[in-house]
C-alpha cells in the first residue's frame, strides 16, 4: 500500500505526496539490478560483470548494489537463479496456438529455436564457460539447467503435438532441441537468421515425414 510523506515547499506549506513503501522501493532497485546482470552477462561476458559495472548499469550506486549483493559472488549466484525462474517462465508462457493456416512443424520449430537466440541465453553461454572451469558454480547451475531441459522438452512434445509416449518420438524431441541449441549458439557471433530459416524449413520437412505428417501445400 502507498503511503503519504509531507513535502515542504518553498513558502513552507505542506503538500502531501505519494511514495512506493520502502519495501517496494528495494525489490525495484533488486530487480534492476538483476536484469542488469543478465544484460551484463550477455553483452560483456563473465569477467566483465562486476557489483560496479551492474550498478551503473542499473543506474544505481554501488553502495546500494552492495546492499543487496555484498559480493561478486552473491549477485552472480542471484542473477543465475533469475535467469532460470525468467527462462521458465518463458518456457511456460509460449505454449499458445499457430496462426490459421500456417505450417504447425514449422511454426513449432520457430517458437522451440526462440529459446535460445535471445539475451536470456547468451548470457546463460557465459554462465556455462565459466561452469565448465569452476567446480563451485558448477554445483549451482546443473540442478537448475535440467530443470530448465525437462521444461524445454514438455515445451516441445506440446508444440509438435506428438505422442512422448512414443520411444522413437522422444528421441526425435531431444535431436530437435539439441538442433535448436546448436542454431543458438550458431547465432551469438553473427546473424544467423537466413541460414537458420534454411535449416528449420528442411528439418520440418523430415520432422513431417517422421512424425507421419502430410507437408502442407503452399
Amino acid at each position: 500500500m502507498l503511503f503519504y510523506l509531507e513535502a515542504i515547499w518553498q513558502d513552507g506549506s505542506v503538500y502531501p505526496t505519494v511514495s512506493e513503501p520502502k519495501q517496494d522501493r528495494s525489490r525495484a532497485t533488486r530487480d534492476r539490478l538483476l536484469e542488469a546482470a543478465v544484460a551484463s552477462l550477455a553483452e560483456s561476458g563473465w569477467a566483465r560483470t562486476t557489483v560496479a559495472t551492474v550498478a551503473a548499469r542499473a543506474g544505481v550506486s554501488r553502495g546500494a548494489a552492495q546492499h543487496h549483493f555484498p559480493t561478486r559472488g552473491d549477485l552472480v549466484t542471484a542473477a543465475i537463479r533469475y535467469m532460470s525462474e525468467v527462462r521458465l517462465g518463458e518456457l511456460r508462457g509460449t505454449v499458445v496456438a499457430p496462426p490459421a493456416g500456417s505450417n504447425r512443424t514449422r511454426w513449432a520449430l520457430d517458437q522451440i529455436v526462440g529459446l535460445y537466440t535471445g539475451t536470456l541465453f547468451s548470457a546463460a553461454l557465459h554462465v556455462w564457460t565459466e561452469a565448465a572451469v569452476d567446480a563451485e558454480l558448477r554445483a549451482q547451475v546443473v540442478p537448475l539447467e535440467r530443470a530448465l531441459a525437462r521444461e524445454a522438452y514438455r515445451l516441445a512434445v506440446a508444440l509438435l503435438e506428438v505422442d512422448a509416449g512414443d520411444p522413437h518420438v522422444r528421441t526425435v524431441v531431444a535431436g530437435t532441441l539439441d538442433l535448436a541449441r546448436g542454431l543458438g549458439l550458431a547465432n551469438v557471433l553473427s546473424d544467423d537468421t537466413r541460414r537458420r530459416s534454411r535449416i528449420l524449413d528442411a528439418w520440418a520437412d523430415q520432422l513431417d515425414l517422421v512424425l507421419a505428417r502430410p507437408t502442407p501445400k503452399p
